[in-house]
This record gives structure tokens, sequence and C-alpha cells, in this order.
């Protein structure tokens, strides 16, 4: 079965080209959301394997995100994509409850790399 992923980013290109990682690497995007509200609300709903999290975004931030989405799920598996220079804020996100992260711009490797590692 493949593995279920929900992509929250608030650019469009963005949520495209991890979609297109994901599936090259074999797993189902079931979901995307542009804001960390929608995010919220898309895991309730769609309850994926796994979530890609933007940090900035309107609405409510990546971090926020992830703290509400552990309070339905403790056992959720997020990982946060970050630019470059926002270590601050992924240590933040760890702290949260995020599994790991991947900065951008994004090698595909690393990025199929972090989510296997994160969903076995």
């Amino acid at each position: 079965m493949k593995n279920r992923v929900l992509v929250v980013d608030d650019a469009a290109f963005m949520r495209m080209m991890i979609k297109d990682i994901l599936k090259k690497g074999g797993f189902e995007v079931i979901g995307e959301a542009e804001d960390g509200v929608k995010a919220v609300e898309k895991y309730k709903e769609l309850k994926p394997d796994l979530v890609t999290m933007d940090i900035t975004m309107p609405e409510m931030d990546g971090i926020t995100a992830v703290r509400e989405i552990r309070k339905i799920d403790k056992n959720a598996l997020i990982i946060m994509c970050s630019a470059m220079g926002q270590q601050a804020m992924v240590i933040d996100a760890i702290q949260a409850g995020a599994k790991d992260f991947v900065v951008k711009p994004f090698q595909p490797d690393r990025v199929l790399e972090a989510v296997r590692k994160v969903i076995q």
C-alpha cells in the first residue's frame, strides 16, 4: 500500500514540486493545503500517513499547525520544509513535534530520504 501524504505550502508551485517528487518516489499525495488552518482541517479529514509542512504561511504558520495537528494525533508524522536561514524556526518546529526537515530549494533525493526515514 502506498503511503499517503498531505502537502502543505502557501506557494502553489512548491506544492506542485513536492507532489511531483513524492509521486515519482512512489508516494500517494492525498491532499494539499495553502495555510496552517487548512492543513489542520485536511489532517482531520484525510488522516494522512505523513505531512510535509512549510514554516512561513498566512493564517497560521507551520509550527503552530504542527502543534495543532499533534493535539489531534500525538503520533502524527510531519516533515518541515524551510528556506535557508530559518534554522531557529526549524528548532522550534522539531520541539513542536516535527520529525525532520528539508531545506528549500529542494533536492529530490533529500526529500525522499527524509520521507522514507520518517515513515519507517
